[in-house]
């Protein structure tokens, strides 16, 4: 069964733009199924920015169907794109995959090593896995294949014989009509569009003018295959189309009526497809919602082709903890597949259903990590005891599931800091990670990893990828002698008093108490006063007590909390190195 998401009397944004969707639908097509759509260009690396581009439209669509109506959601692959430029930083290229550019994404080979036949194959391949991973439901539809299938022959040929009244909509907002001056360091609004839109679906092109005539259509060539092609002419009455190639000089006339190899350029492809496919909603990035823009221009040319602009809101960028914003153009960025090599589906389910869409947001690949996990930790314990918000449980019920189910969930899920630092302590030794994790509640002992999985392989993953060696703990093999020379009295009852709770106190919550407990006994306190019961130079006590330790245990000021790294230890190693 899954878990139920809020009402329609539930203030959060996914709800909200279901009544929307629903309403908008009954009105366009009444009885038919509720249409949304997502598209995804695989110039490269599909990467967590574009994730918002589906998620949106996925939770919006899996809300629907909660509450029993048929949907479909559409994902478009771009993958009759031209290939644009050689991305750097993609392990399997070489500069010479530059004499490529201007085919369409599928004639490209794929990285050397791929087993995907061509370039789109290869880099879609990777969000499909996750996309399933994530619980996403989706129809995929490739361009390539609607295309040179002849599927929208009908649009090409009306987008064609109407291309005056596209080119007096497009018109309005070219940007080098007139003398008047643009402000110093100001792009043009298509120049502009075209860098924003590297990985958002829109391809580079222009927009179909040229000296010859504006003409909606861009054949690729016959003979290189590259889309660096100008229409010299075309007859409406008998659809032949002439065209030249200035890449390899090649020219020919056909009838359009019966060929399948070219596009619509950008800005009349889109609304086409909204057209053609009934699209009630659909989202679009800041970059294409700018003036001029692909999306505003759109909703415009939509009504040529009889059909309507979706609704749909604008949605920001996502960015990463340390890093600037992402541009699948360049290899290093981080993909869904990443996320999901350090984190469950859940978590970043989560992520992206408890913001707005037009909310910018970080995912960490950092430490954040372990807060994060803490936070999501925190509101499913909210949930279990009915203490959570309701915006917050809806959004806790869209990360756990969809209307078909929940997801595979990890069935003891152990704080994600605590399998961090075992993890790191143990370097994936399976036997004694168990020992550890079986002795964090002695009480209820862990019986097998596979009760902490996956959440520990996340954890494991995350230490080994994204921890830098410097920070990586290594426990001492031997004590540190002259540190514990030098120690005054203080110094070695502190460790005394700790090592005569070890037994009594060998659990995480046992020692826990005890770390914080010893500077408070020192001081004439009881171990379990409170916080408002100490003066202030506890704490400083308690650092210093703590800073020892680390020393001790592996040569650092800092290191694994200290409760989880005593466990791991082992009490015989932490007496000996204590000095016992």
């Amino acid at each position: 069964m899954p878990i139920v998401a809020q009402s329609t009397e539930t203030t959060d944004w996914v709800s909200r733009f279901a009544d929307e969707v629903i309403e908008e639908s009954e009105r366009r097509a009444p009885g038919k199924p509720v249409v949304v759509a997502s598209g995804l260009s695989p110039s490269g690396p599909i990467h967590l920015g574009n994730l918002r581009e589906v998620m949106t439209p996925h939770l919006v669509a899996d809300e629907i169907r909660r509450r029993g109506h048929t949907v479909r959601h559409l994902l478009s692959w771009d993958d009759y794109d031209r290939y644009r430029k050689v991305p750097v930083g993609i392990p399997g290229i070489d500069d010479s995959w530059a004499e490529h550019i201007g085919k369409p994404l599928t004639s490209v080979p794929a990285p050397k090593g791929s087993e995907h036949p061509n370039w789109a194959e290869h880099f879609k391949a990777a969000m499909v896995e996750a996309l399933a991973e994530l619980g996403v439901e989706y129809d995929g539809i490739s361009q390539t294949e609607q295309y040179t299938s002849g599927v929208y022959r009908d649009q090409v040929l009306f987008a064609m014989k109407h291309r005056g009244d596209i080119d007096a909509i497009l018109d309005q907002y070219r940007t080098k009509k007139g003398p008047a001056k643009k402000q110093q360091g100001q792009k043009p609004v298509d120049e502009a569009e075209l860098e924003a839109a590297e990985g958002s679906g829109a391809a580079a092109e222009d927009d179909g003018s040229s000296a010859a005539g504006y003409y909606p259509y861009k054949p690729y060539c016959g003979q290189c295959e590259k889309d660096l092609t100008t229409v010299t002419s075309y007859d409406d009455e008998t659809t032949e189309l002439a065209y030249t190639c200035s890449a390899c000089g090649f020219s020919e006339t056909v009838r359009l009526s019966e060929f399948n190899r070219g596009k619509l350029v950008w800005k009349v492809d889109w609304p086409m497809r909204w057209a053609y496919e009934g699209v009630i909603f659909e989202p679009s990035g800041v970059d294409h919602s700018s003036p001029g823009s692909s999306f505003q221009v759109g909703g415009q040319i939509v009504g040529i082709f009889g059909g309507k602009q979706p609704i749909g809101p604008m949605y920001a960028f996502v960015g990463i903890s340390g890093m600037a914003k992402m541009s699948s153009s360049k290899g290093g960025v981080p993909t869904p597949a990443d996320a999901l090599q350090i984190m469950e589906p859940q978590l970043l389910r989560w992520l992206y259903a408890r913001r707005r869409p037009n909310q910018s947001f970080k995912i960490a690949f950092d430490q954040e990590i372990q807060r994060l996990y803490d936070e999501w930790d925190k509101l499913a314990g909210k949930v279990a005891d009915g203490s959570v918000l309701p915006a917050d449980a809806a959004a806790y019920a869209r990360a756990v599931g969809t209307a078909a189910g929940e997801l595979p969930r990890t069935p003891r899920p152990m704080p994600y800091r605590t399998l961090a630092s075992v993890a790191d302590i143990t370097a994936g030794a399976e036997d004694q990670t168990l020992r550890i994790l079986s002795e964090l509640d002695p009480e209820n002992p862990l019986a097998s990893l596979d009760e902490a999985r996956p959440r520990l392989d996340k954890a494991e993953t995350w230490i080994n990828t994204q921890v830098p060696a410097e920070e990586r703990t290594v426990v001492r093999d031997e004590p540190d002698v002259d540190l514990l020379k030098s120690l005054d009295d203080q110094g070695r009852e502190s460790l005394r008093l700790l090592q005569d709770g070890l037994e009594r106190n060998w659990s995480l919550d046992g020692l826990t108490h005890l770390v914080y407990g010893v500077p408070k006994v020192q001081a004439g306190f009881p171990a379990d006063a409170t916080a408002k019961e100490l003066p202030s130079e506890i704490k400083v006590a308690q650092r210093t007590f703590f800073a020892l330790l680390y020393h001790l245990l592996v040569g650092r000021d800092t290191g694994p909390r200290l409760p989880t790294l005593l466990l791991a230890v082992g009490q015989d190693r932490v007496r000996k190195l204590l000095g016992a």
